[in-house]
């Protein structure tokens, strides 16, 4: 709860808030084992969520997402989550592992509650894929930097900037570009050609060497650096 409110007074737009789930595939080391730490404590999808409405009630204006793997959600009960989530204050739902084409009932559950639902736009998404992604989608549209695990990286690809204007054809939404955004200079380069940049295992990573009085402090200097000048917000 400190961690996220930092985060926000720092100047995070949106909080994404993740599920702990046992065989996060998707994920690189630093959040497999932020996983394997909340697993180990027994943290479930019933405390994500009231930590959700905490956050929601402490930080009003602030955007909040649920990022989940399926398995958690499917055992919680889809339609309990959609009404659980959306009592508790969620924006929207992001969910790494369900596909457009496998979501009709996701997608009218979130309808049915006013959640937005997101999915992950990957350099290697047929035209076909990114179209239908397109217009399920509500809030912003989540592209990912490259193939493969989340997780830091030395520099970004030119997959980003090339997926986010094939995205564009079908979407006003914001794009969002995510998947080994670091540092002030990939924030930097993502504002070039996106809206929205998204970091998780670099401040994952931090608060995993931190302690807990200092990681609020931490991640909230962090962020404070990552911001762009007011000139380049401006183009």
């Amino acid at each position: 709860m400190a961690i996220a409110v930092a985060a926000v007074d720092a100047g995070a737009d949106v909080i994404e808030l993740g599920v702990p789930f046992s065989d996060p595939l998707g994920d690189g080391p630093v959040i497999q084992r932020a996983s394997e730490r909340a697993v180990a404590r027994g943290t479930r999808l019933v405390d994500v969520l009231k930590l959700a409405a905490e956050i929601r009630a402490a930080r009003p204006a602030a955007g909040l997402v649920i990022f989940s793997y399926f398995n958690p959600i499917l055992h919680y009960g889809l339609h309990r989550f959609a009404d659980e989530a959306a009592a508790a204050g969620a924006d929207g739902v992001l969910i790494i592992d369900l596909i457009v084409e496998e979501a009709a009932s996701y997608l009218t559950e979130m309808k049915r509650v006013g959640l937005a639902p997101i999915f992950l736009a990957a350099p290697t998404s047929p035209d076909e894929r990114l179209e239908a992604i397109a217009k399920n989608s509500t809030g912003f549209i989540y592209a990912i930097s490259r193939v493969g695990i989340t997780g830091t990286q030395q520099s970004l690809t030119n997959d980003a900037a090339s997926l986010v204007a094939r995205i564009k054809r079908w979407s006003t939404l914001p794009g969002a570009v995510g998947f080994g955004i670091s540092n002030a200079e990939h924030v930097a380069q993502v504002a070039e050609f996106a809206d929205v940049a998204v970091i998780g295992s670099a401040i994952v990573e931090l608060i995993e060497h931190s302690t807990e009085e200092t990681a609020p402090g931490a991640v909230a200097r962090f962020i404070k650096g990552l911001q762009l000048p007011e000139a380049a917000l401006a183009r």
